[in-house]
């Protein structure tokens, strides 16, 4: 519907104001009637606090303590006024964030006291922090001396936003409006107890009421949009869809008054201006994640004392902080939060007898997702488990087992649970999963895995030079419990056969089966349950047997300091086949997503 026109694009179409961008930027110094104005925003740091990685126990590049650098750096520039935002996902991803949500609890969280030293001016939460549980996002609430922002996550009892809307900051007499909004689909995501209290509207909607009612009551100079929602280029020829997870770009576009929507949620770089509905353009900005780079608008007011307008000049940039030092004050203050987290990471849960590795359960069954399958059945006695690989390409040795090895092995805080699904919900679940994982193979040269093409049919690579896959790795969904085959030779929908329960017993398509399941599938998340199976999302609720209350990587590492570690597992027993078209399709796609 709308030409996609790239920064440099825009630019370089519009000579003559790329040349006064330059000239006012480089030889003007500031007067009263302009305001030279950069917006930094970081997102999706995921917990990348410092620049140590706590797991592998060696420094690396990108950290809060790098973004810290660069901040100071522009803040000491006297020619330009500083904005320094976040937009979300800050509680979830690593060691050091997960010690202190759920095991040091104690007084002031150290995120806030990270945000609050980095004297953010504004953040949006992200789906990954309401993951931490009211306990958790509550008290940071509180704890930071600055606005959290989620126009569209609504308190169910006052009917008001839960957080703070959007923030007003003035810089040189100009009123910057900023709007935090937050992807909707949380619900489809988490367990309700996580965000009880709340529920949350489309962004769309939200956006045009809260738009409205910023410029007729605040009548900002600026209009900031920081959410945390991806921006991708899709045409929606049949509307936009209600509850739109990656919602950014559709905003830019369809929303009239931003001047710049930066985006999070997605972990990819944009930087592009989009045409709006202003008949102008709106610069949409993206720093991917964990705190490898940084967003940043550079923006010119010039008032106009004769008109009483104001002229505004944009170009965005992606910052990379990995080539920069970490800030020595930062360090000072906050690296010996790492020590006790470091202690807890090296205390010993067990052993194994062979090493594991995520990347063999991207092409079959593997005893990583198969150790994962095994100690949900041991804990919940259910006759079936679903699981899937959550890392892309780690590795635990053989030898002591450690809770950070865990980490490598159950990323996030799901939780487990048990639910009901009949048997043919049951396949229809693992038709859904493979017909997105794996590829229909005509010939033993073809690709195993579901890859992404382009319209003259080559591979489209991720952000990383990889060849992107249809799905993420991990909605890689197997079963344990039962005995099956997938047939990558026949086409999708028709290619998982269930022989037998793993105990020889009959599988029957109209029988009700209890199954094991990580809280994110329950609640729907990829898919699985609702476009798979057909179950509706109200009803996902109402079919849950048990639910942990803890997350499952704590019970897996509890289960495993008091039980052994098997070799195999008794309860998984599937194969893809013809078996020499899978070992060749494996052979050639593992050469590609993991080039030496």
């Amino acid at each position: 519907m709308f030409p996609k026109i790239s920064a440099m694009t825009f630019k370089m179409s519009r000579a003559a104001l790329s040349a006064l961008v330059a000239f006012l930027f480089s030889t003007v110094t500031t007067a009263q009637d302009t305001t030279y104005l950069k917006i930094i925003v970081s997102t999706d740091v995921h917990g990348s606090v410092l620049p140590y990685d706590i797991l592998d126990a060696r420094s690396r590049p990108n950290s809060l303590a790098q973004v810290y650098s660069y901040v100071m750096n522009e803040r000491q520039k006297k020619n330009q006024e500083v904005i320094f935002l976040d937009n979300g996902d800050i509680l979830q991803g690593d060691p050091f964030i997960y010690y202190y949500n759920f095991i040091d609890t104690s007084g002031i969280h150290p995120m806030a006291r990270v945000m609050n030293f980095m004297q953010y001016d504004a953040t949006t939460i992200g789906n990954h922090d309401i993951e931490a549980g009211h306990p958790v996002y509550d008290k940071l609430n509180m704890q930071f001396d600055f606005p959290w922002l989620g126009a569209n996550i609504i308190d169910e009892t006052t009917g008001l936003p839960y957080f703070k809307p959007y923030t007003m900051i003035e810089k040189n007499n100009k009123k910057i409006a900023i709007l935090g909004l937050c992807t909707p689909a949380i619900p489809q995501w988490l367990p309700e107890e996580l965000w009880s209290g709340m529920h949350f509207e489309d962004m769309l909607v939200s956006a045009r009421s809260w738009v409205r009612y910023i410029q007729r009551n605040e009548k900002p100079d600026l209009l900031i949009g920081l959410f945390h929602s991806g921006a991708p280029d899709v045409e929606y020829p049949d509307g936009i869809p209600a509850n739109l997870e990656q919602a950014s770009r559709v905003i830019a576009q369809r929303v009239a008054g931003f001047d710049v929507v930066f985006t999070g949620h997605d972990h990819r770089r944009w930087n592009e201006f989009v045409p709006n509905l202003s008949e102008g353009y709106t610069l949409l900005l993206g720093g991917g994640n964990n705190a490898r780079n940084l967003a940043v608008a550079d923006i010119i007011l010039i008032s106009d004392t004769i008109s009483n307008s104001t002229r505004k000049e944009l170009q965005g940039n992606i910052a990379d902080m990995t080539k920069l030092p970490a800030h020595e004050g930062f360090l000072d203050q906050f690296f010996d939060y790492v020590y006790p987290v470091q202690d807890f990471v090296k205390q010993p849960v067990g052993a194994l007898t062979d090493s594991l590795f995520s990347r063999d359960a991207l092409f079959g069954s593997s005893m990583f997702v198969n150790l994962v399958h095994h100690i949900q059945l041991e804990i919940t006695k259910a006759d079936l488990s679903f699981s899937a690989p959550l890392s892309f390409d780690a590795v635990i040795p053989a030898g002591k087992l450690t809770r950070g090895d865990l980490f490598k092995l159950y990323r996030y805080e799901n939780q487990l649970y048990t639910m009901q699904l009949s048997g043919q919900e049951v396949l229809d679940v693992l038709e859904f999963s493979y017909s997105n994982w794996l590829n229909q193979m005509k010939t033993s040269s073809d690709h195993l895995l579901n890859f992404v093409k382009d319209e003259q049919g080559k591979l489209v690579t991720d952000p990383y030079g990889r060849p992107q896959t249809a799905t993420p790795h991990f909605n890689f969904e197997s079963a344990a419990g039962i005995i099956y085959t997938v047939d990558v030779s026949k086409p999708a929908g028709q290619r998982v056969n269930i022989i037998s329960m793993i105990d020889g017993r009959p599988f029957s398509a109209d029988s009700t089966y209890e199954v094991a399941i990580n809280s994110y599938r329950a609640s729907g998340g990829g898919g699985h349950l609702t476009t798979g199976a057909g179950i509706p999302h109200d009803e996902l609720n109402r079919r849950i047997t048990y639910t942990s209350g803890q997350d499952l990587r704590f019970m897996i590492m509890e289960w495993i300091r008091e039980n052994k570690v098997p070799p195999s597992s008794p309860y998984v027993n599937w194969s893809i086949v013809p078996t020499d078209w899978h070992l060749k399709g494996k052979a050639k796609d593992a050469a590609l997503l993991f080039k030496k």
